[in-house]
């Protein structure tokens, strides 16, 4: 049974992240893990890690809908591109499941200040629209969706991260699309590699499935206002990019601090 406490902090902190998903989307998931740790108090990073993936991924299969309404996904790319990056996650899930919980911590906080370094660069949206995978191209995109795939995948599995930040520039590299489409079919990856990253951890039992469906619940009412609110604030959506990786950044450091001063100092 959870405590009143601990279930208002899961609801907050995962309102939080489905605000910020609304606001800026890809992301703000990147947030679920120290929200998980430090806001609700859960002490073993690797069950944050396992608990937070179930969230990205459920997040990232809410949210295919209304981009595939919209048309913004290639189904055939997308298939490929996480069918690549599902088998990365279960390898990069096992890997960090036999890393010390603090050390990953702090490898965390580290990826959290280069992703806020990253999305600090403003992305160009141009591409080809049209791209297809198809017999006449698949010699040309089937390696690069494969690579680049497994490769975002190794990473989301390791981090217990959906890696949209990571999965839209891959996706523009290996096909050529442009942002708005690439976004779109990221989602389908993202979906993929959280449930991958999940289902690993969960087989480990390393998943708080009381806390993982309250974060859950949380979001979903923190992605309806943050989507509300970013139309609101459409016009000044870089401005609102910029603070958010600047937020991604401090927490990174917050997080490499704590995470490494324990190893430093014997604690």
């Amino acid at each position: 049974m959870i405590d009143l406490p601990v279930a208002m902090s899961t609801t907050v902190s995962g309102a939080l992240v489905g605000l910020v998903l609304g606001l800026v989307g890809g992301g703000g998931s990147i947030l679920a893990v120290p929200l998980l740790v430090y806001a609700v108090g859960i002490a073993s990073p690797h069950v944050a890690i396992g608990t937070s993936a179930i969230a990205v991924s459920l997040s990232a299969l809410g949210n295919v809908v209304g981009h595939a309404r919209a048309g913004h996904v290639k189904w055939r790319c997308a298939a490929v591109f996480a069918s690549a990056g599902v088998i990365g996650a279960v390898a990069g899930s096992i890997v960090a499941k036999a890393i010390d919980g603090q050390k990953l911590l702090a490898l965390f906080g580290v990826l959290m200040v280069v992703v806020g370094l990253i999305m600090l660069r403003k992305r160009n949206g141009d591409g080809n629209p049209d791209v297809q995978l198809s017999t006449t191209t698949a010699r040309e995109l089937l390696p690069m969706l494969i690579g680049i795939g497994f490769a975002v995948g190794l990473l989301s599995g390791f981090f217990g991260i959906g890696g949209g930040f990571l999965i839209v520039p891959g996706l523009m590299l290996a096909t050529g699309m442009p942002l708005t489409i690439a976004i779109g079919t990221s989602l389908v990856a993202v979906a993929a590699f959280g449930a991958a990253t999940a289902a690993s951890y969960a087989v480990s039992g390393l998943i708080d499935w009381p806390i993982a469906g309250i974060f859950v619940l949380g979001g979903l009412i923190g992605g309806i206002a943050g989507v509300a609110l970013g139309k609101v604030l459409a016009a000044r959506k870089q401005a609102l990019n910029v603070v958010f990786a600047g937020l991604v950044i401090v927490v990174g450091v917050y997080v490499v601090t704590w995470g490494f001063l324990p190893m430093m100092t014997g604690v």
